[in-house]
């Protein structure tokens, strides 16, 4: 590979600034078939496909580029489809560059395979003539609580083996996390519904406004309603908050309620649908993850002048992903680093108080470096405050079940199979995990299913 010539990574077209910051349409406008096959002929096709290694559900990733490489993206999306069942999302929201790209042999030459780019390319011009794959239907029945990404993953991959799936979902709609926390901007709702339908189309039966442990008692899943197994998918919609002084004045939001009102909602077209917003002109985002990024991108929709994104580290230690970073520097949000809220104060017009702080070279327990206060304190005049710190897992079915073990941050605690404490029960993704991203709730779904299937006595298709 010494001295080969290394062509530049293709790059993505997206839409132009001025025109995406006025509506919810999507940024990325994803590869033309032709820029996929010029991207796809990049590829090295290594014997040993690190990139494969990096991919939390096993993707045979080399095999579906050849695929596009020869212009075949229906071959392409059926080799994808082998490991992922949901891959028009994953093409638009999985953080491959920190995954399957950060493994790829030509990001030491210089850029990497735009793997997320392909796999979204492979959906999007593979799905057209797509069949269904069938299997013969067996007498066994599962319960997935929950339609976000871990619970769909586990539905699919136990209904392309035959087992009748139910999936409940406490909201109107389905998708979860997918449809109330993510953006149309970068995961537009028409891909949800495709996905969703064709879930359906393979048989899995799906019920919204259904809140198990409400609704219908947990206990009943196994005993009354004669399910084999159930899978909890129940995400982490628990929004942590500062517990600062102020926090509990109108126009300050968890971001979990902000984003639900406008994704789910459609509080953007209030009073078009009932769900109203507070639209600030200058609107302070706390936090430096992905959510805090789509928060502020979503309030400089809404119409607000000046967005702030305030950090209490420095963009380096930012979790959130760089493209994200990117497109909202781009759009004109503001980066504030090294301030820490300490209090909210006034009405309409308020006031961010904000501590400066100071990076240590002392590392903490994620491997970035400590933070500490300083006697500084600053002033941001703001008219909304959207707290985007975290969250954490959803309490309701821990709660009512003493019987599931739970981990000190609330999460269900799970083996390596993604067994509970309780016979004939499996959870995952953010549930078990807390806080993390689709394609890794989508990892444990898998191994899930797996477990589920060798506890029914079902034979997999893998």
């Amino acid at each position: 590979m010494e001295g080969k010539d290394i062509e530049k990574r293709t790059p993505v077209p997206e839409r132009p600034v001025e025109e995406r910051i006025r509506d919810f349409g999507e940024v990325s406008l994803g590869y033309s078939k032709e820029e996929a096959i010029k991207e796809a002929k990049r590829c090295l096709g290594c014997r040993r496909p690190l990139c494969v290694e990096g991919c939390p559900v096993g993707v045979e990733i080399p095999a579906f580029i050849e695929r596009i490489k020869e212009g075949d993206f229906k071959g392409a999306l059926r080799k994808i489809k082998e490991k992922n069942l949901l891959p028009s999302i994953c093409g638009r929201v999985c953080p491959s560059e920190y995954q399957c790209e950060s493994k790829c042999v030509l990001g030491r030459l210089g850029a990497p395979i735009s793997i997320g780019a392909l796999e979204r390319a492979a959906s999007d011009y593979g799905e057209e003539e797509e069949e269904e794959m069938d299997a013969p239907p067996k007498p066994k029945r599962v319960a997935v609580i929950g339609s976000g990404p871990a619970g769909l993953t586990c539905a699919a991959e136990l209904a392309r083996d035959g087992i009748e799936v139910f999936v409940f979902e406490a909201l109107h709609q389905l998708g979860g996390v997918l449809r109330y926390g993510i953006p149309s901007f970068r995961l537009p709702r028409n891909v949800i519904d495709r996905q969703i339908q064709r879930l359906k189309d393979m048989g899995v039966r799906m019920e919204g406004n259904v809140l198990v442990g409400r609704t219908i008692p947990f206990s009943d899943l196994r005993t009354k309603e004669g399910f084999d197994a159930v899978f909890i998918a129940t995400g982490a919609g628990l929004p942590q908050l500062l517990g600062i002084k102020g926090e509990n004045l109108e126009g300050v939001y968890s971001a979990n309620e902000f984003l639900t009102r406008v994704n789910l909602m459609r509080a953007d077209l209030f009073p078009q649908y009932g769900t109203p917003i507070k639209r600030g002109k200058k609107v302070a985002v706390i936090g430096g993850g992905n959510v805090a990024m789509d928060s502020a991108r979503v309030a400089l929709r809404l119409g607000a002048e000046e967005v702030y994104i305030v950090y209490r580290r420095t963009e380096e230690e930012m979790p959130a992903r760089k493209v994200e970073i990117e497109h909202a520097k781009e759009e004109g949000i503001r980066f504030l680093y090294l301030l820490a809220p300490l209090e909210i104060r006034g009405n309409e017009e308020k006031e961010l108080i904000c501590r400066k702080m100071r990076l240590s070279d002392e590392l903490d327990e994620s491997g970035r470096r400590k933070v500490s206060p300083t006697e500084e304190t600053i002033s941001l005049p703001v008219d909304v405050v959207v707290v985007a710190i975290g969250q954490r897992p959803n309490p309701l079915i821990p709660s009512l079940e003493p019987r599931l073990a739970r981990g000190r941050k609330g999460e269900i605690l799970v083996d390596e199979e993604m067994r509970t404490s309780l016979e004939g029960v499996w959870a995952g993704g953010d549930i078990a995990s807390g806080a993390a991203t689709v394609i890794l709730a989508m990892g444990m779904a898998k191994k899930a299913a797996q477990s589920i299937k060798k506890y029914l006595g079902v034979s997999s298709r893998e």
